[in-house]
Parts: structure tokens; sequence; C-alpha cells
């Protein structure tokens, strides 16, 4: 028996604002949309690997989600950490740096923190 990472999915607020930043933060695109009756779940791919980023909306929602102690981050490759990094300052996205590891983290919309980190 064989398992392979598919998507993860995060539950978004505000749908649209989550697929711009995504766009601009990080390049991803929209690669497929299911529309629902109470929810709208959006993948979105980085053109390179197969892995997808789901984000669900919940229509009916109004509340911000509890990220409880916000443990749990998603990883990204960057080939230019230098122009990463100031597309995610000037953004104002960035939310922790570890300069003596080479990585930062920013912050979507929702709170989510998504590591950047260079090629190594």
């Amino acid at each position: 028996m064989n398992f392979k990472l598919a998507h993860n999915n995060i539950n978004v607020l505000d749908l649209e604002r989550s697929i711009n930043f995504y766009s601009k933060a990080l390049g991803l695109v929209e690669t497929s949309r299911k529309d629902m009756d109470g929810f709208t779940l959006v993948y979105l791919g980085d053109r390179q690997t197969p892995h997808k980023l789901e984000l669900t909306w919940m229509k009916d929602r109004k509340t911000a989600y509890d990220l409880g102690e916000n443990e749990f981050h998603l990883a990204f490759i960057t080939d230019d950490m230098e122009k990463a990094h100031a597309l995610h300052k000037e953004m104002n996205c960035i939310c922790y740096e570890n300069k003596a590891m080479n990585l930062y983290f920013i912050q979507d919309p929702d709170g989510y923190w998504l590591e950047i980190m260079p090629e190594r």
C-alpha cells in the first residue's frame, strides 16, 4: 500500500482576499474550484509540483477561525530569498524571521503562518 500527498486544506474567511494574497505572495494559481451549497473549495497550485493548497470558504461564516497556538505551518522554497523577502516586506506580511537558519515566516489574511526558505 502506498500513499502520496495530495493537498493541504485551510479554511478562509474571505475567499477572494486569500486567493489574491497567495497569488501575489507566492505565485500560486487557481487550478480548480468546486462550488457547493454551503461552501466553496478552491485549489491552488505552484505550476511545478502536483501538490495543492485547498482553500475552503464556508459561505455563512462571519467570524475568524481559532488557530489555537498556530503551530502548524506550510513551507515554501524560493530560488531568490532576497527578492522574496523584499516582496513580503513590501506586503507587510513578515511575522517572524530566523536569520541564523536563513528563513522567515509570512502570515496570510487568516493568520496562518507560511515558512519561506531558500533552496538548499
